[in-house]
């Protein structure tokens, strides 16, 4: 009787001391491990959401343009996921920040060039593009056919690097861009040196009087190239 006695008073005296103490601190509760997955999670992080693959706390907002599957809003991914690049398209970089969450396009050259499914297209300056597919920085991009020498010449453009960005402007009242097929970049660039090519005339005879005009003015434009033209 006397042992059951102090088995009882033992008892209640240890329940004393642990009701003095939340249960959600006492040592026999599991807890979540409270490390933090990243040393400090400010803006693009979530740091109230529990990463259960790396065993810690906080997410990364990865931005909906750089995820595979069709998203409106960022969405929260854990460190592994990301680091396999689990769901994220190859041509976003998600250690940048873009506003609010994680993904920006890769670049290279300055941000001149893109990585457009895995391939670096040309980034045209704004406005050359008729239809592009996505605002960067530095201009434009277009996800399919790049565009001639033809096609950029009709606004008066060259296909040649611009600061960081593709494109640049020929007055055509100045320039006359010669395009030769489907190339990018024109064949020669002539210098009207004051000449109305919209002036009404007869027109040279044929081919071979049309190229010894043409070689004419290439002639009178060389001379004056250091006048226009930056070495």
């Amino acid at each position: 009787m006397k042992k059951i006695l102090v088995s009882f008073i033992s008892l209640n005296i240890a329940s004393g001391a642990f009701a003095a103490t939340p249960w959600w601190q006492q040592p026999t509760v599991c807890k979540l491990n409270p490390t933090d997955c990243y040393p400090s999670m400010g803006t693009g992080y979530d740091s109230e959401l529990w990463d259960a693959g790396s065993n810690c706390w906080g997410m990364k907002l990865i931005c909906p343009e750089a995820l595979t599957a069709e998203e409106y809003q960022p969405v929260p991914m854990g460190k592994a996921d990301i680091a396999k690049g689990t769901g994220i398209k190859q041509d976003f970089n998600t250690s940048l920040l873009n506003g609010d969450c994680f993904g920006v396009r890769k670049t290279t050259s300055d941000g001149a060039m893109a990585s457009v499914d895995g391939e670096y297209v040309k980034v045209w300056c704004n406005g050359i593009l008729d239809n592009p597919d996505d605002f960067l920085e530095n201009g434009e991009i277009t996800y399919g056919k790049q565009p001639t020498c033809a096609e950029l010449a009709e606004y008066g453009y060259v296909g040649v690097i611009n600061n960081n960005c593709y494109g640049k402007y020929y007055d055509s009242a100045e320039y006359f861009i010669e395009c030769d097929g489907d190339d990018l970049l024109p064949s020669r660039i002539i210098l009207l040196n004051g000449a109305d090519y919209n002036a009404s005339s007869d027109g040279p005879a044929d081919e071979n009087a049309a190229n010894k005009i043409f070689d004419e003015m290439e002639s009178v434009s060389e001379s004056q190239r250091d006048k226009y033209f930056t070495k």
